[in-house]
């Protein structure tokens, strides 16, 4: 990966961001000077702020540090050759305004400044943003949405599994995978034991067949639990909102399992393109999830990491000693990727 030191640069700048605007903090290297601005979260005002940038030092490099990775004004920034992209961790920016300012006082512009000295004291130590291929940060995206989506579906399944407890836990026995099509469908079509006691044997067994479950033995069972399962409540001040709320969570949970769905059709098309598919796919354990998800954390780049250790560090696998006096401990890194 290549190094940067402060010379390479015409100006140093700290961007502390915001939703609405963005206070800026501009360092000429070789000066004592330093300008401050505010300038909107707009397209418009990144656009017009980067071009006035690039006019005021013609044919000159410029740094940018802020405390993300990605994200809206990372994704409006990454596309001008003339801005080098630094990221910074905002503990580390707290931390240094703690040290130095220990009434606690804070401001946005004081932060962009603090971004400033730690770029300028610190630059070597600091994570250049080098965007990967378009395919790649398509990938990279793809995989990253899936995962939230999936944490969704857990915590909806969560919610459906406590709400059918209070009324109708009987289903929660019937099918023990409540991330399918088959159980979100039986407790729409029938979301009480007293609905699902009145249909028929023969109507049962067809949604059964209909959603692929040709196993007699379980269906059998599921047919004699119905039949002898008993209601936890009788109380329809109990039974009617607890059905309501189940109602609408599985409406929810089926449209976050469509999504998945189609997610991993696109994962698996956009993997599918890369040339290094195949390295992945050996790995032990690189399923259809996992295997992406590795390539995406080694990226395109090959000069990302210098070593094996850098990537375990990345990883979260590297562990951490910590010595003082005569003491010493080792321990898993508190935060990683």
């Amino acid at each position: 990966m290549k190094a940067y030191n402060v010379d390479n640069f015409a100006v140093l700048i700290g961007i502390d961001w915001a939703d609405k605007k963005h206070d800026i903090c501009e360092h000429p290297t070789g000066t004592n000077k330093y300008h401050y601005t505010v300038i909107k979260h707009t397209p418009e005002a990144l656009h017009e702020w980067a071009m006035d940038i690039k006019q005021r030092y013609p044919k000159q490099k410029i740094a940018i540090v802020c405390e993300l990775k990605k994200g809206p004004l990372i994704y409006a920034l990454a596309k001008y050759d003339h801005l080098t992209l630094f990221t910074v961790n905002p503990c580390a920016v707290a931390k240094y305004r703690q040290a130095f300012t220990p009434s606690g006082a804070k401001d946005d512009p004081s932060d962009a400044f603090v971004q400033v000295e730690i770029l300028t004291l610190h630059m070597d130590k600091l994570s250049v943003i080098e965007p990967e291929s378009a395919a790649m940060r398509t990938l990279s995206q793809l995989v990253e949405y899936r995962r939230s989506l999936v944490q969704d579906s857990v915590d909806l399944s969560n919610k459906i599994t406590a709400t059918l407890k209070n009324y109708y836990p009987q289903a929660l026995e019937w099918f023990k995978e409540k991330d399918t099509y088959i159980f979100c469908d039986f407790i729409q079509k029938w979301p009480s034991l007293t609905a699902v006691k009145k249909a028929r044997k023969q109507t049962l067994l067809d949604f059964f067949e209909s959603h692929n479950s040709h196993y007699c033995a379980v269906n059998n069972a599921r047919l004699d639990s119905i039949k002898n399962a008993m209601p936890l409540t009788l109380d329809e001040g109990v039974i009617v909102p607890n059905q309501m709320l189940v109602g609408v969570l599985i409406t929810q949970f089926k449209v976050l399992l469509k999504g998945i769905e189609k997610l991993d059709k696109a994962i698996k098309s956009a993997y599918k393109a890369q040339q290094d598919k195949k390295i992945f796919d050996s790995l032990p354990g690189a399923g259809p999830q996992l295997a992406p998800r590795l390539l995406v954390a080694f990226g395109s780049n090959r000069a990302r990491y210098n070593d094996a250790a850098e990537l375990q560090k990345y990883a979260g696998i590297a562990p951490v000693i910590e010595r003082s006096g005569q003491k010493m401990w080792t321990h898993w890194r508190y935060s990683c990727p």
